[in-house]
């Protein structure tokens, strides 16, 4: 019986586990190690501040889900791994494997610009996201100028989009939007690039919304400096601020940093082949977040990076699956498939509308993308929250 490690257990680490338990059957031994026994929809996050969900909504416990499918789980922190050994160091004692896979997610670096962690929030975290909530409620009673957006080196903007329509929608609720000048600021080169170099219509569409909701946006702006009341850019331009909100950057997690052995690239991340394979370590895999993924564009004035979602992130955990079974079988061809080469799916929420994304690949050159606004209202969002925890709740890896 081979042992499989998998360290992390969100959409990419538990989407590994329980297609190799599934796939391998009695031939793996399957572990799953995780600082955390819940499984979080990290999309449904930006409803928490505004009170549409709860943390207990949108999280369940992933231990049990594992157990029944036959994947073991062990709460703890990996802290290392010995590549050369085949050893994976843990707070709970060291652990063997014949393939190891890092699906761990990302770490947030805050530290990008000074004052971003101490005058900012931050809505990727369960207690990030009710943090704000808190702040929220509190700039009711005070309204003022709100600054949204993302820092230089960011990657995940559209999550920060989706805030920023979601509040606009929220002013309007708390009859207090024509209190707040509302700002949007982002490294990206023009509204509506996401990382991906844009989509067709993509920009123009966006500037009719910022244009309808009166937001003022600034692109191509880094952050020099968060205060207590105001945003200073990288032009030189203060905006004032009673509530900031920024996606700052993510790199690689200490524990792949830590590790030698694995040979990260200088962001923290795992460098592989398009069969997610370590480049220079057969036994050892990447999916998700984790994995590094080269810009597919030239970066402008201001360096930002390109997203790394849910959808790519179950899908390499599958890639993964399988390679690993075809490689013990003695195959030689492994399934390959570039992170720009997954299909583009995404729904951005619009505040109670939404933007519904499709492309052929993430990355271009693409044969067909499109957007597709609903302004009445944002359910196949609520739609696709709903499929993806049914799906997972029941450990039904196989399904899209």
């Amino acid at each position: 019986m081979k042992t499989a490690i998998v360290i992390g257990g969100n959409f990419a680490g538990m989407t590994a586990a329980l297609e190799l338990k599934r796939k391998g059957k009695d031939r793996y031994r399957v572990l799953v190690v995780d600082k955390s026994p819940l499984f979080l929809f990290i999309p449904s996050l930006i409803w928490v501040p505004f009170g549409r969900r709860e943390i207990k909504d949108i999280s369940f416990r992933k231990d049990e889900i594992l157990r029944k499918k036959g994947v073991e789980f062990l709460q703890a922190e990996a802290l290392e791994v010995d590549a050369d050994n085949n050893k994976l160091i843990t707070t709970k004692g060291e652990f063997t494997y014949d393939h190891l896979v890092i699906a761990t997610g990302p770490k947030v670096q805050f530290d990008v610009a000074p004052g971003v962690e101490e005058h900012a929030y931050y809505i990727g975290t369960p207690n990030g996201a009710m943090k704000t909530r808190k702040a929220l409620e509190d700039f009711k009673q005070n309204p003022g100028p709100i600054v949204i957006g993302a820092t230089q080196n960011a990657g995940c903007m559209g999550a920060a989009y989706e805030f920023l329509f979601n509040i606009e929608k929220w002013l309007r609720e708390q009859n207090i939007r024509k209190k707040v000048d509302l700002y949007w600021i982002t490294p990206e080169t023009y509204l509506g690039h996401f990382g991906i170099d844009g989509i067709t219509g993509g920009e123009t569409m966006l500037k009719s919304f910022m244009k309808m909701f009166n937001i003022h946006y600034r692109t191509e702006v880094a952050v020099k400096e968060v205060k207590p009341d105001g945003v200073v850019l990288s032009t030189g331009e203060v905006l004032p601020s009673a509530f900031t909100m920024l996606m700052p950057p993510f790199i690689g997690v200490d524990l792949v940093t830590n590790s030698k052995s694995i040979k990260a690239n200088p962001s923290g991340y795992v460098p592989v082949g398009e069969d997610y394979r370590h480049v220079s370590i057969p036994n050892v895999w990447a999916a998700g977040i984790a994995v590094e993924v080269k810009l597919p564009f030239t970066p402008g004035k201001v360096p930002f990076s390109t997203p790394k979602t849910g959808y790519p992130s179950d899908e390499t955990g599958k890639i993964v699956a399988e390679n690993i079974i075809r490689v013990d079988k003695g195959i030689e061809k492994l399934k390959k498939k570039s992170w720009g080469s997954i299909p583009g799916l995404c729904i951005m929420d619009a505040g109670k509308k939404e933007v519904i994304i499709i492309s052929d690949k993430l990355f271009k050159p693409r044969n067909f993308a499109i957007m597709i606004p609903n302004v009445i209202f944002d359910f196949s969002k609520i739609l696709f929250e709903k499929y993806f925890l049914w799906k997972t709740r029941h450990g039904y890896s196989r399904l899209p």
